[in-house]
């Protein structure tokens, strides 16, 4: 019985290190996003509406996206890390409509 209650314990806790590393890796895509915006883009925090990380179905670096709302803008943009740790854009929404970068 001992042993069942540790492998339960075992497996609650690798299940939560994988969680956590994944919540950890959305959360910090999303500063990194954020902090290429306002020092690259020149696009302060107060006129981006919404930063948010996601899993996405694209392979690779691409696993994970962050879309990004800026006021007055129409359009959705998708960011993601590539190899060399650079922000690139993969694609933005316009009308409904996807244009892949």
């Amino acid at each position: 019985m001992k042993k069942i209650i540790s492998i339960l314990v075992l497996i609650f806790i690798v299940i939560g290190i994988f969680f956590s590393y994944y919540e950890y890796q959305k959360n910090s895509l999303e500063n990194d996003v954020t902090k290429y915006l306002n020092e690259e883009k020149g696009i302060s925090e107060k006129n981006i509406k919404s930063v948010s990380a996601f899993k996405s179905e694209l392979p690779g670096n691409k696993g994970i996206l962050v879309s990004v709302k800026i006021k007055n803008d129409k359009r959705i943009y998708y960011y993601y890390k590539n190899d060399k740790g650079k922000i690139v854009l993969e694609s933005y929404t316009e009308n409904g409509e996807e244009y892949v970068q």
